[in-house]
């Protein structure tokens, strides 16, 4: 197998030494005080680790252990059946100050083909659901929140699907999203499902609206991360600081992905 033009074992090697940069960069960060408004990405896999344990006070856990003021999550409910959402959102409101956005009533679920959008503080002015195309049931929520009633920010928070044409026709349809006449600052989050850069991307059409990505951060699997499956990306120039995988101890066994974080400036 090979990726970027390099062989599995290459990226490995790249891997590890990769994720030893970022947990220097991150505690530098840490250390000289970074800040903005902390935005996350997680996978949580329907609430099961790594070593298959369902456990979704585990993955209440990472969150905790992130702290941010805006998190979109994927896979937060079950898949079949009533499609029941995994997490206590009571009690991580209670812990973390964490509310959902609020979405139309889709039976037991949290949100939207397992997509919730929490924030911490703020006031939503409008929400929209969407259904994204393709053979799997995907979807993205895009919501307009005023963040500590100054600075409205628009999030869209997505679930890409497995196949290549299946994501070319969803980014299609986020660009769509994209080309309102109010073109307000915009935040995509989620799991993108894309490990390919440069023109074999299915993502390189967003980059009309979003413009050159940053550097991508491998998230997936989180116990040796090769592939950047989760992205965090704006439509304005600096308004995204770096990029980080949540890499601790707790997140690399409670999904497969590792959360992605990142400080927002608006």
């Amino acid at each position: 197998m090979r990726m970027n033009g390099r062989s599995l074992p290459a990226n490995m090697l790249l891997s590890i030494r990769d994720r030893r940069m970022r947990k220097a960069n991150a505690f530098s960060a840490k250390k000289d005080g970074v800040t903005g408004t902390l935005v996350a990405s997680y996978n949580v896999h329907k609430c099961i680790g790594v070593d298959r344990k369902f456990d979704p006070d585990r993955t209440s856990r990472v969150i905790r252990e992130i702290a941010p003021d805006v998190i979109a999550l994927q896979e937060a409910d079950n898949r079949f059946g009533d499609r029941d959402g995994l997490l206590d959102l009571h009690r991580l409101e209670l812990e973390t100050g964490l509310v959902p956005v609020p979405i139309s009533a889709t039976g037991k679920g949290h949100g939207w083909h397992g997509n919730v959008l929490l924030f911490k503080r703020g006031v939503v002015r409008d929400v929209h659901q969407i259904r994204l195309p393709g053979l799997e049931p995907r979807g993205a929520v895009v919501a307009e929140i005023d963040l500590d009633g100054n600075r409205s920010l628009r999030i869209i928070a997505a679930h890409l699907g497995l196949l290549r044409r299946s994501r070319s026709q969803q980014a299609q349809v986020v660009l769509d999203i994209m080309n309102s006449p109010d073109e307000k600052p915009t935040l995509l989050l989620g799991d993108l499902n894309e490990w390919r850069l440069g023109n074999r991307s299915a993502l390189n059409t967003l980059h009309a609206s979003f413009g050159p990505q940053p550097p991508a951060v491998p998230t997936f699997p989180s116990n040796l991360p090769l592939l950047a499956l989760d992205r965090i990306m704006a439509n304005r120039h600096g308004m995204i600081g770096t990029i980080e995988a949540h890499d601790t101890p707790l997140s690399r066994v409670a999904s497969d992905h590792l959360p992605l974080t990142a400080f927002v400036h608006l």
